[in-house]
């Protein structure tokens, strides 16, 4: 069985589908092939994964009128034709989202080839709406964001797809928690807070963490494990200097994220699907800042998910803070009933097994297309 996957553009896509890819060819024995752009992390990090890689040209897809958004499907069209050569030897094509997707789905149509879609927000996005209507089946990752999509595609909730050595935490969690205690140079014994917005960083949360540092600073119980970016780094470790008891630890980036989540007792984070798949599977309290200008407001659409779930508590960007901040941390580490609950409803939530399900939809869909 060959199987085409089609987008990517951040880690939060790329991953879900790396980990997609993994178990359709370790699980299914599955030929699998990526279209990306060559511009978005794919280009990078499917080729160092072992993957065939097919670069195409997409624009995004606007809601407002203007050159770009013009110029969005003229793009489409003409990147049918590169994806064509691609998609006519698949057996299956899975859309993961965002508009990387839009000239693949596309040409498998043509090609008379079943689809799969996998939305990972709780509001779906245009691409993936639009794409819908004529899906085989759309797989997402929130309950809420079904009713979003045209009704008469068919729905099913597999999860976000999370990478394996993520799914290793709540089972090895003391062994990381170990290696992550002598690689990140961390004091076993103090209380971890996690603090992180993306591979970029967020300047509104590392400020906030700046300014919250001075509030903890007394704290020799606690230490903060901060993910600043490469651009912020150079701030915050200057503000982690000057703390006379409190433990900060910051650096720009970390690919082995099981350590960190392996050694954190709460989560600071922005809501992206991935982090927020990534931090309930390993069973971890969060305090969730929203990204504001996420597009429809996504991101507050799946924080709202999991505070309704009991796993998380809402800080929004406008009403951030280094007091507030500062409060809801030593609030939640100071309350160790509410910590441990708040950590039991986030593995309630979460969905471990959302690769293998997302597998099966897609093994199925070929199979019921007779290919």
């Amino acid at each position: 069985m060959r199987v085409v996957v089609a987008g990517g553009g951040t880690a939060g896509h790329v991953f879900p589908a790396l980990a997609l890819a993994h178990t359709l060819a370790a699980e299914h024995g599955a030929d699998v092939r990526f279209l990306g752009t060559a511009t978005g992390l794919e280009s990078r990090l499917v080729p160092a994964a072992g993957y065939p890689f097919t670069a195409v040209e997409a624009k995004p897809l606007e809601r407002r009128l203007s050159l770009r958004s013009l110029a969005a499907p003229v793009t489409a069209v003409r990147s049918i034709g590169a994806c064509g050569p691609v998609v006519r030897g698949a057996d299956v094509v899975v859309g993961v989202g965002g508009y990387v997707s839009v000239p693949a789905v596309l040409a498998a149509w043509r090609a008379k080839r079943p689809v799969v879609l996998h939305e990972q927000n709780a509001v779906p996005g245009l691409a993936n709406r639009l794409l819908a209507r004529r899906a085989d089946v759309a797989c997402v990752s929130f309950a809420e964001s079904a009713a979003l999509l045209p009704r008469r595609t068919p729905t099913v909730v597999t999860g976000n797809p999370v990478r394996r050595e993520i799914l290793a935490v709540p089972a090895d969690r003391d062994a990381l928690a170990s290696a992550a205690t002598n690689e990140l140079d961390l004091d076993a014994a103090r209380r971890t807070v996690l603090i992180f917005g993306g591979s970029q960083g967020a300047l509104r949360i590392d400020r906030a963490v700046s300014g919250a540092m001075e509030l903890l600073r007394d704290r020799a119980d606690l230490q903060l494990l901060v993910l600043t970016g490469a651009a912020h780094l150079a701030d915050v470790a200057a503000a982690a200097r000057r703390m006379p008891q409190l433990l900060v630890k910051a650096i720009p980036f970390l690919q082995r994220m099981e350590l960190a989540y392996a050694a954190a007792d709460v989560v600071v984070a922005r809501a992206g699907a991935s982090t927020i798949a990534e931090v309930t599977v390993c069973g971890l309290p969060s305090i969730l800042v929203p990204y504001p200008h996420a597009t429809a407001n996504h991101q507050e659409a799946n924080a709202r998910a999991v505070e309704r779930a009991g796993a998380s508590t809402i800080v929004p960007d406008r009403v951030l803070t280094p007091e507030l901040l500062a409060r809801r941390m030593t609030a939640l580490l100071d309350d160790e009933p509410r910590l441990a609950r708040m950590g039991e409803c986030a593995s309630a939530w979460s969905r471990p097994d959302a690769t293998a399900a997302l597998a099966e939809q897609v093994v199925g869909a070929a199979r019921e297309a007779g290919r």
